[in-house]
């Protein structure tokens, strides 16, 4: 009964052996060269900041919510600076305070969420300011 089970062969395992058979993994870059850092274990959590970077994530992907939301608000100056619409200024504005709203109506788990809605008015104020 066991030697039967081991002959089943799962979808996924149909898929790449049909991969292989097509010759898809024939040619992918870095083939026969060895995968950089196999050598050596990682650290806890080493191992999600490898694939933020290699994926180019946003640092605040891996941040719980509230921080995630403060570092957004650090960001906010230089987000800002580079937006040249006042519309596009206010959006950004809009989400960031229906995000920080949201986050206090949910009591997400992680640290205690410190950041408070932004004055949209004196946001633009502050852009229009700035501004060249």
């Amino acid at each position: 009964m066991i030697a039967a089970m081991d002959r089943v062969e799962s979808s996924v395992e149909r898929q790449i052996r049909e991969a292989e058979e097509r010759g898809d993994f024939a040619n992918l870059p870095g083939k026969g060269k060895p995968i950089a850092g196999i050598d050596r274990p990682l650290r806890d959590g080493e191992w999600i900041a490898a694939y933020a970077r290699r994926e180019k994530l946003p640092v605040t992907a891996m941040l719980p919510p509230a921080l995630a939301l403060a570092k957004e608000l650090e960001d906010l100056p230089a987000t800002l600076a580079r937006i040249r619409s006042e519309k596009l200024v206010r959006d950004v504005l809009t989400g960031l305070n229906d995000r920080i709203r949201e986050a206090h109506r949910s009591h997400l788990g992680g640290p205690p969420l410190r950041a408070r809605p932004v004055d949209v008015e004196q946001a633009v104020r502050d852009w229009r300011a700035a501004r060249p």
